[in-house]
This record gives C-alpha cells, structure tokens and sequence, in this order.
C-alpha cells in the first residue's frame, strides 16, 4: 500500500516537473513574479524572483526541496509570469498578489487591520486631541502607531487628566454654553466658555505635544516647579491639582512598561514557531515609549521557514503602513538588503533592519520573544479545546466530520422598521470576524416584521452569491453547518430556500429557548426529526449558546447603526448638492429641515455658502418645480 502510494506521488511530482520545465525555454533572465497554478487554475504559490529563469528551473530539479516545495510542485499544472523593472518592483508585485489570491503555499497575514493614532489638531485656536485612525489628510501632528484602540484610549484618558485638553468636536465647541462634565471632573480645562485663555492652553497643547515626543522629564520637572511654586505661594488648591497631574502622568509612563533609553523609535518583531503554527509579537517603541503590541498568527504556507515567514511578514505588514528608522528582529529575513531597499522607498528615508545580540535591544526582542512563546501556546490551547467543541458538536448534531466553517444567521428590527439579518462564521480557530456579513432587508413585498420572510431573503442572497463566485466550492467560504437562531418556522423558511439552491447536502439545525425561553433549555430543530435537547451542562451546549449569542450581537449592532443612521438622515440628503458643510449652513439658518422645505427661494438665497443656483435646486427639490 505505501509503495503504491510512493509510486503515484514520484508520478505527480515527475509531471510537475516536466510541466515547469516546459516554460524554461520561453523565459529570459528578467526579474519578474511567477504564480504556479494547480488543478482548475487555482493559484498554489506566488514567487519573485531576480532572474526568473533561473529560480524557475529550480523547481525543475528533482532533489533538494523540502516537503512543502515538493507536494507544490507535484501539485502544479501550470505557471504565469509577469516581468517587472527591478528586483524591488516584483517584491511589491508579488506580496500585492499574495494578499489579493492567498494562495495555499505562501507564508500569508491574516490580520491587516490599520493601528490608530493620536492627533492634536491644527486647525482651531484650541486643538482637539482625540484618536485617529486611517488616512492622514487632517491637518494637525499624529502621534503613533499605538499597538490598539485601547492602548490609544488609555492613553488619552491619562493625558486628558494631565493636559486638560479638550476632545469635543469643534460644532460642539462653538455651541457649548456653561462648561460639560469632563470640566467638572478634571479632565479638560473648558475653554469652550473661556475659562483658559488661548495662550495657555497653547501652553497645555505644547506639554502634551513634548510628553508624546518623549520629552516627558521635562514635563514633570516643569509640572513639580509650578507645584512647588504654588505651594510657597499657599496656593493649596492650585498646587493639589498640579500634584494630581504629575501623578497621572507617572500612571501613563507606569502602563508603558519598557520604555527603553536608547531606542527612540523601532518596531520589534519577534517570531515563535511550534507545531507548524506561528505567532509574531510586534512591540512598537516611538519616542523613547512603549505604544503597545500585538499579536499575529500568520498562515505559514504549509511549512514555511522562519527566514521566509519573516520575510514575507515584513513585505505584507508594511504594505500599508509606514515603517520606522529601525526595525528590530528576532531572526534574519531572506533577503535582508531588499527588504531594507523596498521600506527605505516607501518611508522616503534610511531604514535599517537588525538582529540584535546584546544590550538593550537584545533585551526589546527577548522580551518580544516570550510574549510570541506564551501567546502561541495559549493559542494552541484554545484551539485543541475548539477542535474537541466541534468534535462534540458533530456528535450532538449528526454529522458525519467535525465542522470546518460554522455560520449563524439571525435577523434584527423593531416591528419591521430598519431590518437587517446578520451572518457571523466560526472554525478551528474561533470567530472568523473577517467573514462576518450583513444584509439589509430589501424585499419591498415583505410584511413588517416577517422574521420567516427576511430570513428567506438573507440566505436565497447568501447562496446566490456563494454559487455564482465559487460554484465549485473549492475557495473554503462554503458553510459545514447553518445554525438558525428560531424553530420549526424558521428552519422550514431557510429549507425552502436551500432546496431551491440544490444545497440540501449542508447540514442546518435551528436553535430555539425553548417554552420557557430560558438560556440552557434550548431546542435543536432539524428537517425530518424529533426536536431535541442537550444536557444543561453539556460543554458543547454552552458552545452554541455563544455561537447565537455572537451572531444576536453582530444583528443588534447592526440594526442599532442603521437604525441611528436614519434616525439623523433628513430630506436634505437627498437633495443634489448637498453635502455636510451646505447641510449644516441651511439648518443653522432655518432650524430644521422642515423650515428648510417650506423656505422661498430669496430666503435660500440669503444663506450663507448657498449660491443662488444650489438655492434653486433646493428650492425645486421641495416644490416640485420643473
């Protein structure tokens, strides 16, 4: 049996070989990306190569490749190629296409979320300091990246009490009357109503600007003086405030954690390999502070080195986002002098990557290291215990494999008003939150609050689509198992639908309270069978209670949003030409929108940033005036 088995795989990779072979005399010693395609075209591997000849009569070869290159090459039918300038345009070209196909083999990051920052704003005599993440296109100094949201917001908090600045939006700085609540609790100066004058809250701004560029001694030798001062002066109330002030500023440095001395900005990247899963920490120092980390688990490729793992993390990582002056590794890339050229191009200046061996930067990346080792093993953790929940659920539900892809519907409105369904997925790994999906109700035939009829819609526009951009189901998005939040109605309403699709293979089971709707007296409904139950305390049990609860979340966060955004939409959005800055001039002038539809046209006319053709127009919009 495994002679046969050996006999078939010398055969696959001896074709594989012989069809990249194939394409050897057709190309030239150009750089260039290279994709090699298994059966039906899907994509297996993306590479980049300095002289593509070369590195594709590699794989031609027939030893000296690892596992993981061998069963890519056995598996390859055909290859394409694309040729570029330089070496450094087909790195970019290449980690582009690996994040926009994912092919199975290479080394692919999962989570690409932006990092917030925190910005002082320069575009009023008072500056605002809030979070900001995304695009910088608003004028003012950004301070970061912070590893997260939390890090950003706990940091504010603390500064909002040592600074006192203000985080209103500008409208409602200009309409404050008496000064708000962060006023009476310390933690803005309230210059809303006049109780600072511009000049020194240009003084708070300039402190808060000097902590965030590392300068935070200064700041509280500054801060003691005045205390001291204060103090002489028998000020008690004056000097009792700076003392609160100094303190939070020391709680901020305190959650810091390292702040190292002779690393003013850096990212520190540290890799743990183990089972063939990695996790890669990346701590961010920026003026002489610790911003935070964050966690990633990349897709390894199917055995990827930890050469090749960092490599390709630092193409796709800083893809998007702007690199420091140093980057701090806990092994070597692949092509260190590449990479170093492709982030020295997009940051516009010298960037330098090292590994460290002693002093304090060695320091940054063992303590990177080990929080990479404990985050891992907590994470293999979580996933034996998912992997024994989903062993149990296929159990409990009959099937026939624990499931891979998980998804849960539920709906959310308030007597039909605002409807939406929601979608989330889970796995192996946990919640997919990357796949959640949302579907706003469109059936115009539908009764309000027809919870059978909006489920209908969302699952007929579900299978629609899956069959329509992967018929085949070979891309992993199509669904092991359906749970339904709802009973025998709700599961006869979404059968329907799947016998209308040919997607009865798919198992489905509704999730209902139960009579007396209570959590642990849920019902399990399926096509063809006797309602059942599991046992109150059966793990498995609480496993599909937070599977539901999840999804009733994502539906009720949703329809809040949308809910929240009718609630302050009026008429005057569909106006044509009218965006923000017009909107908010007319009902400054008119008070509401119905004054608004009711004004003449001279009246439009006399507002303010409203010229007399958009005054027309909104003046036609309204009347009904051809």
């Amino acid at each position: 049996m495994n002679s046969s088995t050996d006999i078939n795989g010398d055969a696959e990779k001896v074709q594989g070989r012989a069809c990249i072979q194939g394409y050897l005399n057709r190309l030239d010693n150009s750089p260039g990306v290279y994709r090699m395609l298994g059966a039906k075209g899907v994509v297996l591997y993306v590479g980049k190569a300095r002289n593509l000849k070369k590195r594709v009569s590699n794989y031609a070869q027939s030893s000296g490749h690892s596992a993981r290159i061998s069963r890519m090459i056995s598996e390859t039918e055909s290859m394409m190629f694309l040729t570029t300038q330089t070496e450094t345009e087909a790195l970019l070209l290449e980690q582009n296409l690996i994040k926009q196909l994912k092919p199975r083999y290479n080394v692919l990051l999962r989570d690409d979320k932006s990092f917030p920052n925190i910005l002082v704003s320069g575009t009023h005599d008072f500056a605002q300091i809030k979070k900001h993440r995304g695009t910088k296109k608003e004028a003012g100094n950004y301070y970061g990246p912070f590893a997260s949201a939390g890090a950003v917001n706990r940091t504010l908090n603390q500064l909002q009490k040592v600074f006192l600045l203000r985080n209103c939006t500008d409208a409602t700085f200009e309409s404050r009357t008496r000064a708000c609540l962060l006023y009476q609790i310390k933690r803005c100066s309230a210059p809303c109503v006049g109780n600072i004058s511009q000049k020194d809250y240009a003084a708070l701004v300039s402190d808060a600007e000097r902590f965030l560029q590392g300068k935070s001694t200064k700041v509280q030798a500054a801060l003691a003086a005045k205390m001291e001062t204060a103090s002489a002066a028998m000020e008690f109330e004056q000097a009792a405030a700076l003392r609160d002030r100094i303190r939070a500023l020391t709680q901020v440095q305190q959650a810091q954690g390292i702040n190292p001395r002779g690393v003013p900005e850096a990212d520190v990247i540290a890799l743990h390999l183990d089972g063939g899963q990695a996790c890669i920490q990346v701590f961010f120092i920026r003026a002489n502070q610790n911003w935070g980390n964050r966690d990633y688990y990349p897709r390894t490729g199917s055995g990827a080195g930890a050469s090749e793992i960092l490599q390709a993390f630092l193409g796709q990582f800083y893809a998007k986002r702007e690199p420091p002056r140093l980057v701090l590794m806990s092994g070597p890339v692949e092509e260190p002098d590449l990479m170093e050229q492709v982030l020295g191009q997009k940051a516009g200046r010298k960037v330098t990557i090292a590994v460290p061996v002693r002093g304090e930067k060695a320091e940054l990346i063992a303590n990177a290291t080990r929080n990479a080792r404990e985050s891992l093993a907590r994470r293999l953790s979580e996933t034996a215990t998912q992997a024994k929940l989903l062993v149990g659920l296929a159990e409990a539900f009959g099937l026939e494999t624990p499931p891979s892809r998980i998804e849960v519907y539920d709906n959310s409105h308030i007597q039909g008003a605002h409807a939406v369904g929601a979608m989330i997925a889970a796995g192996p790994e946990g919640f997919i939150k990357s796949q959640y999906r949302k579907f706003n109700i469109r059936g115009e035939d539908l009764t309000p609050g027809d919870d059978f009829g909006m489920m209908k819609e969302v699952l007929h526009r579900r299978f629609s689509r899956l069959q329509k951009e992967d018929s085949d189901r070979s891309s992993g998005t199509w669904p092991d198992l359906l749970l339904i939040d709802g009973g025998a109605g709700q599961v006869s309403a979404v059968a329907e639908i799947m016998r209308e699709h040919g997607v009865q293979d798919i198992p489905m089971v509704g999730v209902a309270k139960g009579v007396d709707r209570d959590a642990g007296k849920e019902e399990f409904h399926r096509i063809g069978q006797r309602v059942f139950a599991l046992r109150h305390n059966d793990p498995v049990l609480y496993f599909v209670q937070r599977l539901r609860d999840e999804a009733h979340r994502f539906a009720i966060g949703t329809h809040r949003k949308k809910r929240s955004k009718a609630i302050g939409a009026t008429p005057l959005d569909e106006v044509p030409g009218i965006g923000a800055v017009r909107k908010r001039a007319l009902l400054t002038h008119f008070g509401s929108a119905k004054a608004v539809s009711r004004a003449g046209l001279a009246d439009l006319k006399a507002v303010g940033g409203i010229s007399d053709v958009i005054a027309e127009t909104v003046y036609d919009f309204f009347h009904d005036r051809a």
